[in-house]
């Protein structure tokens, strides 16, 4: 096998070494690509010089076809015609006289127009004529006498009312005609007010207690924890259950409480924690920010005995609190709102943006009885009753 391999390369070799003896010399000379091996049969004269290439121009192409060719073909077309603009006939609005008239369109005449008239009356008389023989006789005797309807408010917004307008409105809204309550029992006027304070701040919570100048007087059971000095103090000040661990126990064995209102001295906070549960399932919990929890004995009873109202802020930063009886005269009813504004002022958490009185505080205030509807009100009138309040508490 090696020795074939050795044959076959010295063969390759020899071949391309050596030059090709075709045996049809013809052939091979019709297919060389050499200039040697195909000669010019008919070589040019060595003096003559070679022929130039005549330009060759063709014919323009028609008109008709020049319109379908391209700016850039149309530049390489030897005699193109220029082409012309095309101008079209100027239009021209027609007037109101060439206008065509319809049959519907055009002006009727006066007999057309009393034609038209009188058989309009002759098509409503004989449509009256049908609703009286087909209509029921009813009796009209019952019927309830026409009212004014106050017009609605665009987009559902509600005026604002002063704040004796609001008391006047609500009080007006709580009597019948004959001049009698609507209610069988006598409505509290409440206050709903929506602070601009965020939800889930816990630490800007409002809450507090504020003595109504004008209230109901109920006999209220105040129980007062404290010992030795303060105790005395707290019994000849009124409270009706005063103690200290001994009340504490006998609370807490027995789980039972008889008494609306719960004060404390700041010593014996630690001892009153062992019966909270049992004090926040009543609300009674003593709490410094109401002012439950006090040193001075005596004004504690003495606010507790007058009937003290707490108010504290929900969940959706809204509170909601009774300000007396609608059978309240309105100055009387005034007083306790403005009563309330100034205990709202003093309640105003510390950690709350530095604004005005009211803005950014309260967002909106609104007044109605047990019953009725809301009326919103003005910040500025309350403001103004506030300062009322106030004043009256100087003198």
């Amino acid at each position: 096998m090696a020795a074939m391999k050795l044959l076959l390369s010295q063969a390759r070799r020899q071949a391309l070494t050596r030059p090709f003896s075709s045996p049809f010399p013809q052939i091979h000379r019709l297919f060389s690509s050499s200039p040697s091996s195909d000669p010019n049969p008919n070589p040019p004269p060595p003096n003559e010089s070679p022929k130039k290439l005549e330009p060759v121009s063709y014919a323009a192409k028609p008109s008709e076809d020049l319109s379908r060719l391209t700016r850039e073909e149309i530049r390489y077309t030897k005699d193109s015609p220029s082409l012309t603009p095309v101008s079209y006939a100027q239009r021209v609005a027609p007037l109101p006289e060439d206008r065509v008239v319809s049959e519907e369109d055009r002006e009727r005449t006066p007999e057309e127009v009393e034609a038209e008239r009188k058989r309009i009356e002759s098509e409503n008389r004989a449509r009256r004529r049908f609703l009286r023989a087909t209509a029921v006789e009813e009796d009209t005797s019952s019927l309830p006498l026409p009212t004014l309807l106050k017009p609605e408010l665009r987009h559902g917004k509600k005026p604002i009312f002063d704040l004796m307008e609001a008391i006047r409105e609500i009080k007006l809204c709580n009597v019948n005609v004959a001049g009698n309550a609507k209610a069988k029992f006598d409505e509290t006027l409440e206050a709903h007010v929506r602070l601009g304070i965020e939800k889930g701040r816990s630490e800007l919570i409002v809450r507090g207690t504020l003595a109504l100048p004008h209230s109901v007087k109920k006999d209220v059971r105040v129980a007062f924890f404290a010992e030795g000095s303060d105790a005395e103090d707290a019994k000849a000040a009124g409270a009706d259950v005063v103690g200290g661990l001994e009340l504490i126990e006998e609370i807490l064995k027995s789980g039972k409480i008889d008494f609306d209102r719960c004060l404390a001295t700041p010593k014996m906070m630690p001892r009153v924690y062992k019966i909270s549960r049992i004090l926040n399932n009543h609300g009674l919990m003593p709490n410094p920010k109401q002012g439950s929890v006090t040193k001075d004995v005596m004004k504690a009873v003495k606010d507790a005995k007058a009937g003290h109202t707490k108010f504290r802020m929900d969940k959706t930063s809204i509170l909601h609190v009774p300000l007396g009886k609608m059978s309240f005269p309105e100055d009387a009813l005034r007083e306790n709102v403005g009563a309330f504004m100034n205990a709202l002022l003093l309640a105003k958490p510390a950690g709350l943006k530095k604004t005005s009185k009211y803005a950014g505080y309260v967002n909106a205030f609104h007044l109605c009885s047990t019953m009725g509807k809301g009326y919103p009100v003005s910040i500025q009138s309350l403001s103004r009753a506030a300062d009322h309040y106030t004043k009256l508490q100087l003198k």
